[in-house]
């Protein structure tokens, strides 16, 4: 009976050497492969930050622009109303009487 726990532990023993020799190898095999995934995966997300950096700057510098443009609209508007102040109430007047009937048939 000794001699049959001595034959399985060495043919346990065996088969966990062949077993990790196995799993080396593959991984081994395996290391191309992973270490390819993870640099395309790093190159993906460098590009994502950096396409998200340039949105962000292209963001601030519209809505500046856009900032601006309201600022330009509404001086020439306050500017178009002191030089004009009847003229101004009379056209308000118009549009919306104008949008009131159009809304008021629909």
């Amino acid at each position: 009976m000794q001699r049959n726990v001595n034959d399985t532990n060495g043919t346990v023993e065996h088969t966990s050497i062949g077993a990790h020799r196995a799993i080396d190898k593959v991984s081994g095999a395996l290391r191309p492969g992973v270490e390819h995934l993870a640099d395309g995966a790093h190159h993906a997300v460098e590009r994502f930050a950096d396409t998200a950096s340039q949105l962000t700057a292209r963001l601030r510098t519209g809505g500046g622009q856009l900032k601006e443009a309201q600022a330009r609209f509404s001086a020439e508007r306050r500017s178009q109303i002191r030089a004009s102040p009847i003229t101004s109430v009379a056209l308000a007047c118009g549009v919306g009487f104008a949008l009131g009937w159009l809304l008021r048939s629909r």
